[in-house]
């Protein structure tokens, strides 16, 4: 049954009893994906369409699908960008099957994304040197920078930059290229002690050397989630030194340095240092605003977004490039639900309202401190939680370490842990310190409370 036959099929139904602004602004721009599993694949542009449509509309999409078909399905709702994730699953399903019935896998998965590239990584003064340093080992993969660590916060470009240098490897040789994160490292490695039909493991052993240790590159993800895993990190161990051994490419990343991987063994972190580590740096207003207008640009949106609004949101929804996206498709749904106006600033002001709160928000109340006192004073996060012991950075540490205890209900210990590491005396000296820096320094008092007024009501206050 050809699916986008079916679709047509049904627009051409459901647009008889609908008027044309409801079938135009709900169901002009879906698509059928598949029918499978008793489910029908939808495809809508954008989450107000899914929710909407969801809300509102799926008793008489079924039936008319259900009316067309014959047969009887489900509904579910996807979005242009759960499309590639959805068929990705759908592959993994059958991997595992196939593993569990003691199969192994018909074709090599590299699991690149083949719309992350070179191209369109958009490059800054914070993420210029990564990007440098990702394409001259994509050139010349297992003799330039090996292995290559790449770290920072999530959302700021890491896994597009893996996945462009595996395309463009992919694209220029006929090496074979392996992407993985670290958690389906693990499950991997867990699998190789079932048991197929013969009682043996031969054949999950099998798969797995052959997968991991059979390529040209090995880009792996989120290193950090290895920490803990003992008996996973020694096969990693030995992975490492196999393909490192013959010259095949390694790409790692992660949320922090090696040196802040504190759960994981020390042969390891430092055969992670033993090739160049980059660090990318959160974006800068300029390239907040790039990241915006190309969004826009590929988006080819009906409605024209002014430069007032682009920089309203670069100077508000954070440094999360996925973020920064989200906004504009946010935006861009607001405008379509209040009838097709014109956007605004007033408009971004009232529709991002919510979504501004939830982009400068951290993952706990210390790395928002942290955050906040780095840009006051124009440093990095990573700076803050390292071992530098500069005046210019270790300064700012100790008032960061005291904001924490004085405004979170966190114990020293946790607070040093999250600055890299620190023993729980060293915050104390920390807090102390500044407790009676203010009171003889004027100066220095006024910057204490600036940055309490910064960072506000968003943390909960120690009691």
């Amino acid at each position: 049954m050809n699916v986008d036959i079916l679709w047509a099929n049904f627009l051409t139904q459901i647009k008889d009893e609908l008027s044309s602004l409801s079938y135009d602004t709900w169901f002009k721009d879906t698509k059928l994906l598949s029918l499978q599993n008793g489910k029908a694949i939808v495809v809508v542009p954008m989450p107000i369409h899914k929710k909407h449509l969801a809300d509102n509309y799926s008793k008489i999409i079924i039936e008319k699908l259900n009316n067309i078909t014959g047969t009887n399905f489900e509904l579910e709702l996807i979005l242009n960008d759960e499309i590639e994730k959805y068929t990705t699953n759908k592959k993994e399903e059958k991997q595992k099957e196939n593993r569990e019935s003691g199969v192994p896998p018909n074709a090599f998965q590299s699991n690149l994304k083949s719309k992350y590239t070179f191209e369109n990584f958009i490059v800054g003064n914070s993420n210029k040197f990564a990007q440098a340093a990702a394409l001259s080992v994509a050139e010349n993969p297992g003799n330039m920078y090996n292995p290559l660590f790449i770290y920072g916060n999530s959302g700021l470009g890491k896994t597009h930059l893996m996945h462009a240098i595996g395309n463009y490897i992919t694209g220029n040789s006929n090496r074979k290229v392996l992407y993985v994160t670290s958690d389906q490292f693990i499950q991997d490695f867990i699998d190789m002690n079932k048991r197929d039909e013969k009682g043996t493991n031969f054949n999950y052993v099998e798969f797995f050397k052959n997968k991991y240790r059979n390529v040209d590159v090995l880009i792996i993800d989120d290193i950090q989630f290895l920490g803990g895993a003992t008996q996973t990190q020694q096969e990693f161990f030995h992975t490492f030194n196999t393909l490192y051994n013959d010259s095949k490419q390694i790409i790692i990343s992660s949320d922090r340095s090696p040196d802040d991987l504190k759960l994981l063994e020390d042969r390891l972190r430092t055969r992670f240092c033993w090739g160049l580590t980059v660090n990318i740096f959160p974006p800068d207003f300029s390239l907040r605003t790039q990241i915006i207008r190309k969004k826009i640009s590929s988006g080819n949106f009906e409605k024209e977004i002014p430069n007032d609004v682009v920089e309203y949101i670069a100077s508000n929804i954070g440094t999360d490039v996925r973020q920064l996206e989200g906004s504009i498709t946010r935006l861009i749904a607001y405008s379509a639900i209040m009838g097709g106006v014109e956007i605004t600033l007033d408009l971004a002001i009232e529709s991002l309202k919510d979504f501004i709160s939830k982009g400068i928000s951290e993952k706990n109340d210390i790395h928002r401190i942290q955050k906040i006192v780095s840009e006051y004073f124009q440093i990095t996060v990573e700076d803050i939680r390292s071992k530098k012991r500069s005046s210019n950075i270790s300064f700012p540490r100790q008032i960061a370490m005291y904001l924490c205890r004085k405004m979170t209900s966190e114990s020293f210990p946790k607070i040093g842990t999250e600055f890299g590491g620190k023993d729980h005396s060293t915050v104390m000296h920390s807090v102390d310190k500044i407790e009676e820096e203010i009171k003889v320094n004027p100066d220095l008092a006024k910057i204490i409370e600036k940055l309490k007024e910064d960072i506000g009501d968003g943390v909960v206050k120690k009691k």
